[in-house]
């Protein structure tokens, strides 16, 4: 089965994965003895590895050991590596949660298992259009479970163990009857005074600290709305989506302490308008050699002007996500700022299923 963003036994301590191996870790004597290092020659250390070429997955695993041998070092590589926004680098957990960068889109997969509702969100380890011979690194997986006339979506680091009341759970998706409207549940809050849903299903539990200081239960982030194709026109499904984003201005460091987490405002999103292809005679986008198999599930997504905000400004070239199929059961997913990967995988989520009322 995949495994989580670090290898062995994972604990989560000031957002930075913290691995052991089992009970003959080493002794007291051991850790001391790492413990009792200089800070600037932890430093200096993590600064070398950093710089020794890791700069894709598996070889930024070292980093990662890096930050699992004590709290100092946990420190010095929160100082060293940059967060997500900066360096582009998924390399925590908390980069998850973490916008992506705003130049270019952080490639990754979606694998689907019909048999069991899984899917499986892979960060792609090559630079090429070949998706289906990447093995990628795991990063989330989801659980499609039926909650009456309802469907959620559980998100969890851990693929083995999907359910609210685990550490490794990160944030839902959650329909209403028709499958058409979605809301989107993040285990932390997104700003400082954001307030617990309290719908019946939804209840406080603990959660695999990707900010440890912070209280956890389920907010609300953002939803997810497909349009009524009443008409029965010919075209791909419609969305719109509002989103709480991670602030960008928040530092590494800063996630890690937890000083504040501030309201940045909603971003309003809406899939890219296709084009009719005579020649075709299909709805095309430009995928960029990203997506391969026609299908209603593929999408692009763009800034749109806020309703609510007239001085909002929207942007209908630079695309923020795109999803599309590969094969049968294999998905693109590109995501940017100010979109985090938590939240892209449950924007992409949304669109599985069938939707009888939008098609």
């Amino acid at each position: 089965m995949a495994a989580s963003l670090a290898s062995g036994e994972v604990a989560r301590r000031d957002g930075v994965a913290e691995v052991g191996t089992g009970a003959g870790a080493g002794t007291e004597e051991e850790e001391d003895r790492w413990v009792r290092l200089l800070p600037e020659l932890v430093a200096e250390v993590v600064r070398r590895v950093e710089a020794s070429g890791r700069e894709r997955w598996p070889a930024r695993r070292d980093l990662v050991s890096c930050a699992s041998v004590c709290r100092r070092w946990r420190e010095a590589a929160a100082t060293v590596v940059r967060p997500l926004p900066e360096s582009g680098k998924i390399t925590f957990p908390a980069s998850l949660k973490q916008p992506g960068p705003k130049d270019f889109p952080i490639q990754c997969f979606i694998k689907r298992n019909k048999n069991n509702s899984m899917f499986f969100l892979y960060l792609g380890l090559r630079n090429n259009l070949t998706v289906a011979t990447d093995k990628g690194k795991f990063l989330m997986a989801a659980k499609r479970f039926r909650r009456g006339a309802h469907i959620e979506y559980i998100i969890s680091l851990d693929a083995d163990v999907l359910s609210q009341g685990n550490k490794a759970y990160v944030g839902k998706l959650r329909s209403d009857f028709w499958g058409t409207n979605f809301k989107i549940y993040d285990s932390q809050p997104p700003y400082d005074g954001a307030k617990v849903s309290s719908t019946r299903s939804i209840r406080r539990f603990g959660s695999r600290r990707i900010s440890p200081q912070v209280s956890s239960g389920n907010f609300d982030v953002g939803q997810v709305s497909y349009k009524y194709n009443l008409l029965k026109s010919r075209g791909p499904r419609r969305m719109f989506c509002t989103m709480e984003c991670p602030s960008v201005q928040e530092t590494w460091e800063n996630s890690l302490k937890v000083k504040s987490l501030r309201r940045t405002g909603t971003t309003v999103l809406r899939n890219k308008a296709p084009r009719w292809h005579e020649h075709l005679q299909c709805w095309c986008l430009n995928f960029h050699g990203r997506v391969t198999v026609a299908s209603v599930k593929n999408f692009q997504l763009v800034a749109t002007p806020d309703p609510g905000h007239p001085d909002s400004i929207g942007d209908e070239e630079t695309v923020l996500l795109q999803f599309g199929k590969v094969d049968s059961d294999i998905f693109t997913m590109d995501y940017r700022q100010p979109l985090s990967a938590f939240q892209a995988f449950a924007i992409c989520l949304s669109s599985f299923g069938t939707k009888l009322a939008c098609e």
